[in-house]
């Protein structure tokens, strides 16, 4: 069983070093009936297709499998929601963890956020400086929710 530990927060973006090598994704999501979120990934020429239960705390069950690309390309223009979720991520590392920082676009331009992935929700990590506001528990910043209700709208 996997299990996603992500701790997630907005940036300053004064304080970001410079971003470079990042990798572009779009992605949309499945419709479902409860609270499971099924993603349909395509990261520069790879596609995946991932599954996550609901959210408690930082925590939440995830499932990711390869695919190939022209399904995914299919799933995202026939399966997916209208809109899709476009961002460029960047890794950063800090302290022994690499920070995933995500630039988004589209009607989702402006919004920065950087999460981490942990073992545990107790393990101990140090912010960067250019860390601000934790948003893990908040669902405006689900991308799931991105794609209903964009960051340009709030």
């Amino acid at each position: 069983m996997g299990v996603e530990i992500e701790r997630k927060f907005l940036t300053d973006e004064t304080k970001l070093p410079t971003l470079q090598n990042g990798y572009r994704i779009k992605q949309g999501y499945i419709q479902t009936a409860d609270h499971t979120t099924v993603r349909v990934r395509i990261r520069d020429k790879e596609a995946f297709l991932t599954i996550k239960g609901k959210s408690q705390g930082a925590s939440r069950l995830e499932f990711e499998y390869p695919i190939p690309l022209q399904d995914a390309e299919e799933m995202l223009e026939n399966l997916c929601h209208a809109s899709l979720i476009e961002k460029t991520r960047y890794l950063l590392e800090h302290e022994g963890h690499t920070w995933e920082v995500d630039v988004f676009e589209g009607s989702n331009q402006g919004l920065i956020v950087a999460e981490i992935e942990l073992q545990s929700e107790e393990e101990d990590f140090s912010l960067p400086e250019w860390v601000s506001k934790e948003v893990t528990e908040d669902v405006r910043y689900f991308n799931a929710n991105l794609i209903k209700h964009p960051y340009a709208d709030w």
